[in-house]
Formats: structure tokens, sequence, C-alpha cells
């Protein structure tokens, strides 16, 4: 898969002015940026529709005189956004989800006033038991953007999920915490993200049988993640795969088409087994 742009116009001078291997370096930085800054204005405009959770519908049953084949199924999707954040981050990749086939898609909204990872992947373990009641379902599978990754993952290691979250990708999720913005150690779900808290010590805890299947996606120009491998997923009890993105930031990872297909080959690719994952581990979105 490839992440292209289209090319700036004073390209060749740039790379006239500057050494190959450094215009290079930052000619990706200066075109990550500008589609960072395209798409928060973007998310601007569309956050006032995310502030309101969802409407829950049931699925209607078909009807007793219709004849259906048997056809394999896919996990309900949860979708769970970063901090002061909504579920209007995600309305390309529901689209994109929708449009291949994943029409079981539902957000779930936890307060921005939200202080603790711990009771916000409560939350989020409630409910994903009312996905799982509505719908019929005995598992799902989660997409987690930034700290909503840190949330989910803490419901499956620490709060005994793995046995309803059957696949879980995050996307530039601080798994080894991150230390950007010091500043904002203000804020109390902050400093849950700083290497070293006790909330990264317990998920760095042996987690023997842990169930879930993790899928980590990080990028080499993400400005939230210091340092960037802090993304990646490194536990010896978990079946993970790190999936490194080139040429995109923090917030175009949940937006970007070509981070969309490999979010949903991420998916797919549980129903073919561990072995599969494991020989794709290392794929890189360029």
């Amino acid at each position: 898969m490839k992440v292209t742009g289209t090319a700036l116009p004073f390209l060749p001078l740039y790379r006239r002015l500057l050494p190959s291997r450094l215009a290079g370096l930052s000619l990706a930085l200066l075109k990550a940026t500008a589609l960072e800054l395209a798409i928060l204005a973007g998310h601007l405009l569309l956050y006032p529709s995310g502030i309101t959770q969802e409407r829950r519908t049931t699925p209607a049953l078909p009807s007793p005189d219709t004849t259906q084949l048997p056809t394999e199924t896919s996990p309900p999707v949860v979708l769970l956004h970063g901090f002061i954040d909504n579920r209007s981050v995600f309305v390309l990749l529901r689209r994109n989800l929708a449009q291949h086939g994943r029409h079981q898609v539902e957000s779930l909204n936890y307060s921005p006033l939200t202080c603790d990872i711990r009771t916000a992947a409560e939350l989020l373990g409630r409910h994903i038991e009312g996905i799982c009641e509505r719908t019929g379902s005995r598992q799902v599978d989660v997409v987690g953007h930034s700290l909503g990754g840190l949330i989910a993952r803490y419901y499956v290691q620490r709060l005994g999920g793995d046995h309803r979250v059957r696949t879980l990708v995050t996307l530039g999720t601080p798994h080894s915490g991150t230390g950007v913005v010091p500043l904002a150690n203000a804020h109390p779900i902050v400093r849950q993200m700083r290497p070293g808290s006790p909330i990264l010590e317990e998920l760095a805890l042996p987690a023997p049988g842990c169930r879930t299947h993790f899928v980590s996606f990080w990028s080499d120009l993400d400005h939230l993640m210091d340092p960037l491998e802090t993304a990646c997923i490194d536990h010896p009890d978990l079946l993970a795969q790190n999936v490194r993105v080139s040429g995109v930031g923090h917030l175009a990872l949940p937006v970007h088409p070509a981070v969309a297909t490999g979010i949903r080959q991420a998916l797919d690719s549980t129903r073919t087994g561990a072995a599969t994952v494991a020989q794709a581990d290392g794929m890189t979105v360029a």
C-alpha cells in the first residue's frame, strides 16, 4: 500500500537548496504537516456532530419465511476515539468499513472530562456487553485511536476483556508512554500516558493466555509519540503485530484510506489464524 500526495510546486528548488536525504525527510514532514492541518480543519467542522452518543439500533431479524444460506459473519466493530475527541473522527473509516461489508459498526463517546483510564475501560466493557447482547455476537473487534487504544488495551488485559475482543487495532497509541508536551501533565489522564506511570506498569505485567490479537499502527511522523516507537506493542505474552506507516501524522491515522485498508486487512486476517498474521508482521504502509 502507498500513501501518496501531490508534489509541491517548489519541489525542484527545494531539492537544490538542501542535501538530498535531508530534503526528502523535510519534504515528507512538510507534506505530512499540511495533511494534518487539513484534517484538523475538517475535523473541527465535524466535531459538533459527534458530541452526542450515536443512536443504538438492533439488527432486524430475518423473516421466518426466508431461506438463508449459511454465511461467515464478522463480529461488530467498536470504534474508540482519542483524548479530547469524539466519534466524529471516524466518519471516513466507518464509511470505508461499511463499503466493504462491515455494517455493524458502533462508536463509543467517553467524556472529555474523563480523568482515569481504568474508569473509561470499565465503561467500554459495559458498552461491549451491550453490543453483544443486542447483536447476539459473542465477540467484537475494536479500533482505538491514540488514548482510545490504551483504554481498550487496559480492558482486554486487566479487566478480562480478552474473551470479548477478538482483535484490537490501535492507531498511534502510546503503549509505552509518550513524553510530548510536558505542560499537559496537569491533566491526570495525560500523566497516565507518561512512561513509567502506574497504568503502563500494569499493562507491562504478565498476561498469560490473553486471547486477543493486537495490531498496532504507528507512524514515523507522529508528532504526539515521543519516542515514535512508543506506539508499538512490546509484550512477551501478547500476540501483537506492529505496522509502520510512513508519510502521515497522528491525525491522519484514522482518516487515510490506505490506513483504512490496512485496518480491514488486520481485522480480516484473524479469520486465517495467527500464522498468517505473523508472516505479515513488519508490513509497511509507505
